[in-house]
């Protein structure tokens, strides 16, 4: 009887520690799976604004208020803009002042916890850059997607797409070097966005489904004129891109890529991303399998480099924790004559142009110039 007793309670045991083991997985997968547009990712900190004055902002000491560049400083009900790092400025050890550029909405006051963003502006371009655009509807396959489309006398189209923790509004930051260029461009918003219809199990798949909406966009701007197409993507939009050049039916009218910190193994930055939340390292492959369990996202992790067939920028650099510089690195190792890559130091996932606008855009113009 007690040989009996002792063997149900220690499978008893078992199973609550697997159903716990189940449950931590799952929760860990979320950092990612669930990750919402327009809020930060684990991988942001959280800082605290110690004041302001004509021109500036204080904000804490740390290695993400030292990043070089400009950037949306994003909290609760506020948005504005910040430059660099005001080294003459007074100030205590612990804080760092930054110029501020300006006040989106709301207010900064003392106290008030906010974060950096790659989101530079917010709004629509007529309201945050004085362009023009058309507010449209890309037919896809779950229902209609929102766009912004900004007209040009090219016969090539860009469509941009944003990544993890950002929205369309991301592409704001290069739709005045666009304008300028003369291309038409497409801004998209895809499936789990405002306003752009749900997947059925309301998680984020790293461009492994998703990338569907981007193909619509596609057969949109060839339905409209557009000749050639070039996608840029940031993040998991850079993988959308990757897989829409591979598989659409419509890949010999895409001519070229932008890709900007691309995620190129979701498993990678799943685990960073979970690890940013100070998930345990044993819980780690768990949360992986709670994400294929929960997506049905594909075992081999990674985006398969061998389906490349047309050129590509690659736009990334070593601080990205998210998505890591070295798979970027290999990939354009991997394709020497299609891929020109372009390294940007001290940035974060998603905002290689934040830290250094000028060379990114530079970068951006040499690309796109043949692709006319």
């Amino acid at each position: 009887m007690r040989t009996v007793t002792a063997t149900t309670a220690a499978v008893t045991a078992a199973l609550a520690a697997g159903a716990a083991s189940v449950a931590a997985g799952r929760l860990a997968s979320d950092a990612a799976l669930k990750a919402s547009p327009g809020r930060p990712l684990p991988t942001e900190p959280r800082l605290t604004v110690h004041g302001t004055a004509a021109g500036q902002v204080t904000l804490t000491r740390d290695l993400a208020a030292l990043r070089p560049g400009r950037y949306g400083l994003a909290g609760d009900g506020s948005h504005a803009v910040v430059g660099p790092v005001l080294t003459g400025a007074q100030h205590p050890a612990d804080t760092v002042v930054r110029r501020l550029e300006g006040v989106t909405h709301g207010t900064l006051a003392p106290g008030d916890r906010a974060w950096l963003t790659a989101n530079l502006y917010v709004g629509t371009p007529r309201t945050a850059l004085g362009l023009d655009h058309t507010d449209v509807e890309i037919p896809g396959d779950l229902g209609p997607l929102p766009g912004w489309f900004l007209p040009g006398p090219r016969g090539t189209w860009i469509i941009a797409v944003h990544g993890l923790g950002t929205t369309r509004e991301h592409a704001m930051n290069l739709l005045g070097l666009l304008h300028r260029l003369e291309f038409p461009t497409l801004a998209l918003a895809y499936r789990g966005d405002a306003g752009a219809p749900r997947q059925s199990d309301g998680l984020r798949h790293f461009g492994e489904s998703e990338w569907h909406d981007l193909d619509a966009a596609v057969r949109y701007a060839l339905a409209h004129g557009a000749r050639r197409v070039v996608l840029l993507g940031w993040s998991t939009g850079a993988t959308m891109a990757l897989r829409t050049a591979a598989w659409s039916a419509h890949r010999d009218r895409i001519a070229g890529l932008v890709l900007d910190s691309p995620v190129l193994d979701w498993q990678t930055t799943l685990r960073a991303l979970a690890a940013a939340r100070r998930t345990p390292g044993v819980l780690l492959p768990l949360a992986v399998r709670a994400a294929q369990g929960r997506t049905g996202l594909s075992a081999a992790g990674a985006v398969g480099p061998d389906r490349l067939a047309v050129p590509a920028l690659v736009v990334h650099g070593p601080a990205d924790t998210v998505a890591p510089w070295r798979l970027s690195r290999r990939f354009a190792d991997a394709h020497p004559r299609l891929v020109a890559f372009h390294t940007v130091p001290h940035a974060p996932h998603g905002a290689m142009w934040n830290a250094d606008p000028a060379a990114y855009e530079e970068a951006l113009r040499r690309f796109l110039t043949p692709l006319a």
